[in-house]
């Protein structure tokens, strides 16, 4: 199992390939799909520093981030310019600005009343940061206190998981269905071919590699 000393550590040393300098095209072009309400909670997990959640913010919703790292939740803040009013909860430090939450603290911590609010989740780089264990336990808790109606977005690597180790993971459409089918309407919205665009995927050797999109509804 990953420990979290893991991505402390990545994030002190910089080994932060998985953030991106600007906003998720495909968030951009695939969030109008769900649908969600105006003044909705959105919840960013595993958030790190991600420019997502200022578009979200920028969209009228209200976002809640989870984030396990000090170090992304303060370069988060400083580096657009923000400063939070900080409060200690019972799951964690929430650091607050502008509509934008940022809960420094384990994503796992995060309870039912927390989470109660959100009307939606997106999800780019949580799912397939896990090992295959955690992310049983990911999908079956922190999802599972999300509630009834709630909308995603989903965004997911696929490749040959023996050519290179995760993180990022492979995580491949019968995997979604089976982590989520049970509480959750799972719709694929595209897959595309990336390989091209990711040298650093085909330097490691990998021969294929896909994004996938999914949309989710949770009906119970």
């Amino acid at each position: 199992m990953m420990q979290p000393e893991f991505w402390l550590e990545r994030w002190r040393e910089g080994r932060i390939g998985f953030h991106r300098d600007a906003v998720m095209p495909l968030l951009v072009q695939h969030w109008p799909a769900l649908a969600v309400p105006a003044g909705s909670r959105v919840f960013v997990p595993l958030a790190g520093k991600s420019l997502d959640m200022i578009w979200l913010a920028a969209q009228g919703h209200a976002v809640l981030g989870a984030e396990l790292s000090p170090l992304a939740v303060r370069q988060f803040f400083e580096e657009n310019g923000l400063e939070p009013q900080v409060t200690d909860t019972p799951t964690g430090r929430l650091h607050a600005v502008d509509g934008i939450g940022l809960m420094l603290g384990d994503v796992f911590a995060l309870d039912a009343t927390t989470l109660a609010a959100c009307g939606a989740v997106y999800d780019r780089a949580a799912l397939i940061a896990l090992p295959p264990d955690l992310r049983v336990r990911y999908a079956d808790e922190v999802y599972g206190r999300l509630p009834t109606g709630c909308l995603g977005l989903l965004i997911t690597l696929e490749y040959p998981q023996p050519e290179k180790n995760g993180p990022p993971f492979s995580v491949d459409e019968a995997e979604v269905r089976r982590l989520f089918a049970a509480r959750w309407d799972v719709e694929l919205l595209e897959r595309r071919d990336i390989l091209a665009n990711e040298p650093g995927f085909r330097a490691e050797g990998v021969t294929a590699l896909h994004t996938a999109i999914y949309r989710l509804r949770k009906h119970s």
